[in-house]
């Protein structure tokens, strides 16, 4: 085995490591001292050497600005709230979930929205970006309608995904893996969608082959294709929905007009994209966006790889 090899089980172990002691040590600490703590990290990091460069950079696109004027309160708030979404997680698994359901706020427009999709009976996809804390929003979903089935990415090492798995799995959910499963998951997605079930996928990054090129606050990215095919595939409604954090312990959610997936994958791919967009502007802190997004910023293994693939 070369150095580079054991240097990165050794990553590998220690990250497994880091996140079973978030999981085991948080739960039975005091809420309110917990909590406090986390936000005086995250607002540390967002401030530390004017906060992670990358976040800087998609929160400019966000507010419609240089990264230099992005303003420095939003890139703290934005590193709060992702400190929040880890504090959150690693606490669930020990919280009574029809308790943390009710801290969740869903305005009576949206869920009529949400049950009318239901009631036709084809299901329902749910999609939603990386923003508040998409775990809670599948605990109020299992707790106030139904469980539902999303995918998990495979992460290394393999028991920190099967953690994952696991706690995610705690809260109700019914995870299929996005690669190294059995069998692709879109056809497992597909048989509970016909069964009249509710599929979530996040939806607002995918840097490879099957990702649909679309523009994003005015420049090209690219997102997943599985809502929009699974919707037309299936008859499912497609909605676009939205978490974001109020004051702690509370979030809300918000769940948009149903796609119209008769227009194309690209194009309601494009749709989905303007509705993620807009909700974003409205809560630009509670976007976890940390990693390259728009073409302009993909690294050249990332280009290499995309334009290959294409």
């Amino acid at each position: 085995m070369s150095i580079g090899e054991q240097f990165g089980r050794l990553k590998e172990s220690a990250t497994d490591l880091g996140y079973r002691a978030g999981w085991a040590g948080v739960r039975h600490a005091p809420d309110g001292l917990a909590r406090a703590a986390f936000d005086r990290i995250g607002g540390y990091a967002g401030r530390r050497h004017g906060g992670p460069e990358q976040l800087r950079r998609n929160l400019a696109r966000v507010v419609g600005t240089t990264r230099e004027q992005v303003p420095d309160d939003l890139v703290a708030d934005a590193m709060r709230s992702y400190a929040r979404y880890w504090y959150e997680a690693f606490r669930l698994p020990a919280q009574d979930l029809a308790e943390t359901a009710a801290t969740v706020d869903v305005p009576a427009p949206d869920r009529a929205r949400l049950d009318a999709a239901l009631s036709r009976g084809k299901g329902v996809i749910l999609s939603l970006p990386h923003t508040g804390n998409w775990d809670m929003a599948g605990v109020w979903l299992v707790q106030n309608r139904a469980s539902f089935a999303t995918v998990a990415e495979r992460l290394r090492p393999e028991s920190l995904f099967n953690r994952f798995v696991e706690y995610r799995e705690s809260l109700g959910f019914e995870i299929f893996p996005l690669s190294g499963g059995e069998q692709p998951p879109f056809g497992q997605l597909a048989a509970r969608l016909r069964e009249g079930k509710i599929v979530c996928l996040l939806g607002e990054r995918d840097l490879a082959r099957h990702g649909v090129p679309v523009t994003f606050f005015g420049e090209k990215t690219r997102m997943p294709a599985g809502s929009a095919r699974l919707a037309i595939e299936t008859g499912a409604a497609l909605l676009p929905v939205h978490h974001w954090f109020t004051d702690a312990p509370g979030s809300m959610i918000g769940c948009g007009e149903e796609i119209d997936v008769s227009v194309g994958v690209e194009a309601a791919t494009q749709a989905l994209a303007d509705a993620f967009a807009a909700n974003i502007a409205a809560h630009p802190a509670d976007w976890h966006m940390l990693q390259p997004l728009w073409e302009s910023d993909w690294t050249d293994r990332q280009r290499a790889r995309i334009v290959g693939d294409a």
